[in-house]
C-alpha cells in the first residue's frame, strides 16, 4: 500500500507546480476589474470659426463650472457668420476643474477618434454647403468632414462650412457622441453615449 501511494506521488508529482500555476490564473482572471470606459468632463467647449479667405476666426463657448456636478453646459455666445464666407470649423476643449492642472480634453478625443463622431444639426438652408439641416436626425446626411479616423470613418473635429444667405435666430446644434466598441461608417447620434449636445444662436449676416 505504502508502495502504491509512493509511486503515485513520483508519478504524478511532476504535475502539482503546473496545476498551482493553472489555479493561481483562473483566480488571477475572475479577481481582475473589468476594464471601462473612462468618462471626460467637459467644462470649457469652444467652436472656432476660421475664415478660409482671411484667417479670421469668430467664436463661441460653453461652459460647465462645476464639470460633473448639477450644472449643465451653458451656451454663453451666439454663432454670427458672413453670408457667402466659407469657414473651417475646429474646437477647443478643456477640462479646468482644477486651475492648474488643466486638461485638453480634444486631444484625448483625438487620441480615441475611433470612439467619438460629432454630429450636426443646424437651420434647413443656413449653408449653402453643406446643404439641408445637418446629420443629428439622419446619420447619413451632408456634412463635409474633414477628419477621419483610423478606420476610415468620420470624427468631426474638424469640418468645412459655408455660409448661407443672410438670417436672424437660426439655430447651430453640435453633439458630439462617445461611441467605444460601437461606432461604425454609419452609426448615428443615437448610437453610444451622449458627451455634449449644445444649440448656438445662428445668424448670418
Amino acid at each position: 500500500m505504502k508502495m502504491n501511494m509512493l509511486e503515485n506521488v513520483k508519478r504524478y508529482g511532476k504535475y502539482l507546480p503546473l496545476l498551482g500555476i493553472v489555479w493561481m490564473t483562473s483566480c488571477s482572471d475572475d479577481d481582475a476589474p473589468e476594464e471601462e470606459n473612462l468618462v471626460e468632463v467637459f467644462t470649457d467647449v469652444t467652436l472656432i470659426f476660421t475664415n478660409d479667405a482671411d484667417n479670421s476666426t469668430i467664436t463661441a463657448t460653453a461652459t460647465d463650472p462645476d464639470g460633473v456636478g448639477s450644472q449643465p453646459l451653458v451656451v454663453q455666445d451666439e454663432i454670427t457668420l458672413t453670408s457667402g464666407a466659407t469657414y473651417t470649423l475646429t474646437y477647443d476643449i478643456k477640462n479646468a476643474l482644477d486651475p492648474n492642472d488643466v486638461e485638453d480634453i480634444g486631444a484625448e478625443i483625438l487620441d480615441e477618434d475611433n470612439e467619438h463622431q460629432f454630429f450636426y444639426g443646424f437651420t434647413n438652408g443656413a449653408f449653402s454647403s453643406p446643404e439641408g439641416d445637418g446629420n443629428i436626425d439622419t446619420a447619413s446626411d451632408d456634412i463635409n468632414y474633414e477628419d477621419q479616423d483610423e478606420n476610415g470613418w468620420n470624427v468631426g473635429l474638424r469640418t468645412s462650412w459655408t455660409a448661407g444667405d443672410p438670417l436672424t435666430g437660426g439655430e447651430f446644434r453640435t453633439n458630439l457622441q462617445h461611441q467605444p466598441d460601437v461606432k461604425t461608417a454609419t452609426t448615428g447620434s443615437n448610437d453610444g453615449d451622449t458627451d455634449f449636445d449644445l444649440t448656438f444662436v445662428l445668424n448670418i449676416e
